[in-house]
């Protein structure tokens, strides 16, 4: 029953706000057209605003979970037109706060133990309330200051009814308009699915925290605040209380005597860290989000809240997209084209030629730009739009980087408008690409690998055996690809060692007259560390 009413109440949202117009401008089959034609609302009911607008007021009007959605949708500006998207980035999930007295209810029970014992002070006051959880502040025991964050009641079953009627809509309008189908609206419901219900375990989200700390713990770019374990659990978590400015509070930036053009360059510098150094980012850093420390004028500090949203890469998405980046401030189109086929973002049969024509058309006129001006989200965006011409799928960890790097940009830039974002990443590109073929990343990969490989060390000669024979008699396509890539990491690897053991073995060997076993055992070792390296590469 509760879900029939609130199919009416979505149903009487798209009449308020005309959603119905928005339909009418696709190709819908001709009896469709005849209803929405005849609908009495058309007369009733006037259209004010553009589409993004009207879209922007009935996710509000629908509530926090739907708003939510479309902060989600706002990010896949692969399927949205610029103009809808930035309507729809502007949603904020700010709703009313629950009572305070169901708040210490919900802590006592999740903590086994009253709020008069867990907290020295607790302020019944939210501090901030939103559609997830709810913040009040409270002191310890101990002494220490804190925020306590508590689930809001219910949230679960709310979400599971709107996830059900989203998809309902979904089925619904790709019936009704083919074209629409191209948005793939199920598949953005399911990524948004993973998200919400991913913010509902708060122990989640302190172990977020607690990595992002460790990650920046020597460092000054960025505090993390500190995760009380012992009075968190996925219902409630407990964290240090900061006293920040809000990055978006110019006025008091300025008023503290911190440099916004030093703050807005340690933002990108952050963030490139986080992606390239550990690999682990901070995704949801939109303004509430982020604050400035104001006891460090002279060495700025970013401080962060709210860890429910991380993103990661692998080891090999971290090396194609830097170099892909690399290449495009080069303009080597072809190489960007390459490397979206050997990354696997592309089909293998992907025609390289066409697919660098139509990335030089996108990426010239952004040339055109002072440098300063170049966005790298803007980029980014323009060469996954164009990408998807040519069949490339979506890949959820680059949604959320680029998600999280337009974030980080519109920061930056209302910061210091003239901020140079290639200026300040390139160096931390080269410096990350230094590292991976330096000495000591060899060195470390190889000890990383050492047990497998010294384990595996007796089944070489039948490797090779294996190797050699299918050489000779290669196997048919299928089963070839059925056990291809392990036997081939096995097989990399352990050749590999046998190089760099054969090198090891080799040098120390006194043979007189022979000027050939240093050179030769030094080009033995360094193919081995160059296979042992690639293959930590794929």
């Amino acid at each position: 029953m509760k879900a029939i009413f609130r199919s009416f109440s979505i149903l009487r949202v798209i009449i308020r706000y005309r959603l119905d117009v928005a339909l009418l401008g696709y190709a819908l089959p001709l009896p469709v057209r005849l209803i929405f034609w005849c609908m009495p609302w058309r007369l009733l009911v006037p259209v004010r605003g553009n589409v993004g607008q009207r879209l922007r007021l009935a996710l509000i009007d629908l509530g926090p979970v739907f708003v939510k959605f479309g902060q989600l949708l706002s990010t896949r500006r692969d399927m949205l037109d610029d103009e809808l998207a930035e309507q729809l980035a502007t949603l904020l999930d700010k709703v009313p706060a629950f009572d305070s007295q169901q708040s210490k209810r919900l802590i006592e029970q999740a903590l086994k133990q009253t709020v008069v014992d867990a907290f020295a002070e607790f302020d019944d006051e939210p501090l901030a309330s939103a559609s997830v959880a709810q913040v009040h502040s409270a002191r310890l025991i101990s002494g220490e200051a804190v925020v306590v964050k508590i689930i809001r009641p219910g949230i679960r079953r709310t979400i599971e009814r709107d996830l059900k009627l989203m998809r309902l809509v979904a089925k619904v309008i790709n019936a009704a308009v083919p074209d629409l189908r191209r948005l793939r609206l199920h598949d953005v419901i399911d990524e948004y699915e993973k998200t919400i219900l991913d913010e509902l375990d708060l122990q989640r989200e302190a172990g977020n925290a607690s990595q992002l700390r460790r990650n920046f713990e020597n460092s000054n770019l960025l505090y993390i605040p500190k995760m009380y374990w012992h009075l968190s659990n996925p219902s409630v978590l407990v964290q240090e209380r900061i006293y920040g400015v809000p990055v978006s509070d110019i006025v008091a930036i300025e008023k503290a005597g911190i440099s916004r053009q030093e703050l807005a360059k340690r933002g990108v510098e952050i963030f490139f860290t986080q992606v390239f150094r550990d690999s682990f980012f901070h995704a949801d850093m939109h303004p509430g989000n982020i604050f400035v420390n104001p006891s460090l004028p002279n060495d700025p500090q970013y401080m962060a809240v709210d860890f429910g949203i991380v993103g990661s890469l692998s080891q090999e998405d971290q090396t194609y997209l830097a170099r892909i980046l690399l290449a495009f401030f080069n303009r080597d189109y072809r190489q960007i084209a390459q490397l979206h086929v050997d990354c696997g973002w592309l089909p293998a049969d992907t025609k390289v030629h066409e697919f660098e024509g139509a990335i030089r058309g996108v990426s010239e006129p952004i040339f055109s730009k002072p440098l300063a001006e170049i966005s790298f989200a803007q980029v980014l965006l323009g060469l996954f739009q164009t990408a998807r011409r040519f069949n490339m799928q979506v890949q959820p960890q680059l949604v959320l980087l680029q998600k999280t790097m337009l974030n980080i940009e519109g920061l930056g830039r209302q910061l210091y408008p003239q901020l140079n974002l290639w200026e300040t990443a390139q160096p931390i590109l080269e410096e990350w690409f230094k590292r991976q073929v330096s000495p000591k990343q060899v060195y470390r990969q190889l000890k990383q690998e050492w047990p497998d490989l010294v384990q595996q060390l007796p089944y070489l000669p039948g490797l090779v055996h294996d190797a050699l024979q299918q050489s000779a008699h290669p196997l048919p396509i299928t089963a070839s690809v059925k056990k291809g890539p392990k036997a081939k990491g096995h097989w990399s690897g352990l050749i590999g060692l046998v190089f760099v053991l054969a090198a090891a073995a080799l040098h120390p060997i006194p043979i007189a007259n022979q000027v050939w076993v240093a050179p030769v055992s030094t080009v033995l070792g360094l193919i081995g560390i160059l296979i042992l390296w690639n293959r930590g590469n794929h």
